[in-house]
């Protein structure tokens, strides 16, 4: 007999380092369904895309689990659901169980940012698929609304003023596009100082996606909102139209906010069109929020006690067939 014997461990699996990640083969969580008269489960999946390179680059890996959380939450909000429970799948080349509680630490603290439960998840060692000291991340969302209340746009009316919640930074779209231009046409470095911004690259890039869950929801409890836009990827341009009934369009004054630094470096260095910018990133802008007129000054005041920055930026007009339903003016 040969003594030349393989473990799965020699062939890069260590199935004692995956047992420190393991729980039970489904999650569980208890629907008190008594709350609701008619309920809708909504549910969203996504991940974080190359901003993982950030944080491969700069061996941080606390927040990027925020950002997973955000990016599947925040989706599910925007039609008036409340998140119930998470699911995450981890994906590396080799486990490394100190930078793997770290990012399960930070999915954690996503969960708890977005009153949700942390119910389970999936790790996969899968060696010669990723490069080495990396991994992938995905996520899915839960969450539950009354049938009554479900969020889809149908209500948007022309005259309806657009109220935009201030975004923390890039979040987690766009990311190919700023690590080309601040990496490779300027040439920084992960922990060089962003020029005027008195921070590192890897701090400003690695700023986690805002949370907006609860701060939706309790808005929901007190106002008509008509529709809701998470701006991820495609931006303003492209994500605003997603809740425009027929017949109604976007008119976005482009003053109305101040987009964040790091925007404009991005922008100027990678002499990008302001068009492109505009479907390529939130430009400072996270949510998008269509509310009656009479509504949009309580609805600001109630935002900011919320410790939110947010402002008017535009209000729905009459779209003629044929014609752009995202208008941006000065």
């Amino acid at each position: 007999m040969s003594s030349d014997r393989i473990t799965y461990k020699d062939a890069g699996v260590d199935i004692d380092s995956g047992n420190q990640f393991v729980g039970g083969f489904g999650g569980l969580f208890s629907l008190n369904a008594s709350k609701y008269r008619n309920p809708v489960l909504v549910s969203g999946t996504d991940g974080v895309g190359t901003k993982l390179k950030v944080a491969f680059q700069a061996d941080k890996h606390d927040t990027i689990g925020i950002d997973l959380v955000a990016m599947c939450v925040n989706d599910i909000v925007v039609q008036g659901a409340e998140p119930l429970f998470f699911l995450d799948y981890f994906a590396t080349a080799k486990l490394d169980p100190e930078r793997g509680a770290k990012v399960v630490k930070g999915i954690a603290e996503g969960c708890s940012m977005a009153g949700c439960a942390l119910i389970g998840g999936e790790t996969a060692e899968m060696p010669g698929f990723y490069s080495s000291g990396e991994y992938d991340l995905a996520g899915f969302a839960v969450g539950v609304v009354d049938r009554e209340n479900i969020i889809d746009g149908s209500t948007i009316t022309v005259g309806n003023k657009l109220i935009g919640i201030a975004s923390s930074g890039l979040h987690s779209n766009g990311y190919s596009l700023a690590r080309k231009v601040l990496f490779d046409k300027l040439g920084l470095g992960i922990n060089d100082e962003l020029p005027g911004l008195g921070r590192t690259v890897g701090d400003e890039l690695l700023t986690p996606t805002r949370i907006y869950a609860k701060t939706i929801l309790n808005l929901l409890r007190d106002f008509h909102i008509n529709g809701i836009a998470h701006i991820t990827g495609g931006g303003l341009l492209e994500n605003v139209p997603r809740i425009l009934p027929n017949g109604c369009k976007a008119i976005i004054n482009k003053n109305a906010w101040v987009m964040q630094d790091i925007f404009l470096v991005i922008q100027g260095a990678g002499n990008i069109e302001e068009m492109e910018m505009f479907r390529t990133f939130n430009c400072g802008i996270g949510m998008v929020l269509a509310v009656p007129e009479n509504e949009a000054e309580e609805v600001l005041i109630r935002l900011s006690g919320l410790n939110e920055r947010a402002f008017v930026i535009g209000e729905i007009g009459k779209c003629e067939i044929g014609n752009e339903v995202v208008d941006l003016v000065r």
